[in-house]
């Protein structure tokens, strides 16, 4: 890949996602700008890193300064309290939006989730164009997001791929991956075409590798160039021999949320 960028910044830069990106999209810029709310390790000459929280306004602000493209990772990972949601899902990504458009940043790529449409059921086969149908208030953070984004295009011309990414592993750990997987390395790929597309404009894509099973139309997202290059389908002798057929009629199996249909509230649970 060649540098196409002088600086990039990826929020999330700590997490499991955020680290494979941060080695993954290296090649394609001369620095990059890593930001999370925990210390980041091993900070190498081709990096800077910032420590602070997405819900801090003017500390994100400042973050996008002088950037030329922002990979979005940052955010609650999972299901969280109501309070969590809103301060770092929420109005951290409101405050991205807000950075880009006063800094003039123009390409976004943000890491959205099935769980923005996880009470969809397989059969549905549905497109970018389906509506959503989220599975938690972490799956609302995402539609949210996938909104603000769509505003910020019409509005004032920032280009966002919002990748929903479904289950993003080593290698699949369950039957439900053998549909859902998506590789590190594919993942990078992703998100590198999200980066390079020539136009993207608003873009929903869904982050899977080339596996067998094919519950989703990618289509729409063709223009990206996409082409996964992994598969589910080595791993599946050995996830079928390991773990037993789920109940065909749970809402755990029939929708692509998976065990998000069935969480509690998560402040009932923090009570």
């Amino acid at each position: 890949m060649a540098k196409q960028f002088n600086r990039i910044l990826i929020t999330g830069a700590a997490g499991s996602l955020g680290t494979q990106l941060r080695r993954g999209l290296a090649p394609l810029a001369d620095t990059l700008r890593l930001a999370d709310r925990v210390e980041i390790e091993d900070v190498q000459p081709h990096e800077e890193a910032m420590v602070f929280d997405l819900a801090d306004e003017a500390a994100t602000i400042e973050a996008t300064r002088d950037v030329d493209a922002i990979v979005h990772m940052g955010g609650a990972a999972v299901e969280r309290p109501w309070q969590d949601v809103l301060d770092s899902s929420i109005r951290g990504s409101y405050h991205i939006y807000e950075g880009a458009r006063k800094h003039g940043v123009k390409r976004i790529a943000y890491a959205s989730s099935v769980h923005a449409i996880g009470f969809h059921k397989l059969t549905d086969h549905i497109d970018a164009q389906t509506p959503t149908r989220p599975d938690t208030l972490y799956g609302v953070s995402k539609c949210f997001v996938e909104s603000l984004s769509s505003l910020y295009w019409d509005k004032f011309g920032i280009e966002t791929v919002c990748v929903r990414i479904f289950s993003c592993f080593p290698e699949p750990a369950d039957r439900r991956h053998l549909w859902s997987w998506l590789s590190f390395d594919d993942c990078v790929r992703l998100f590198s075409s999200a980066l390079t597309a020539p136009s993207v404009g608003h873009t929903i894509v869904f982050g899977m590798s080339d596996n067998t099973v094919k519950p989703v139309d990618n289509s729409l997202a063709g223009h990206l160039g996409f082409q996964p290059q992994d598969s589910a389908e080595p791993f599946r002798a050995a996830v079928e021999a390991r773990v037993p057929v789920a109940d065909p009629m749970a809402s755990a199996t029939r929708c692509y949320g998976g065990a998000y249909v069935d969480f509690p509230h998560p402040d009932d649970e923090a009570q």
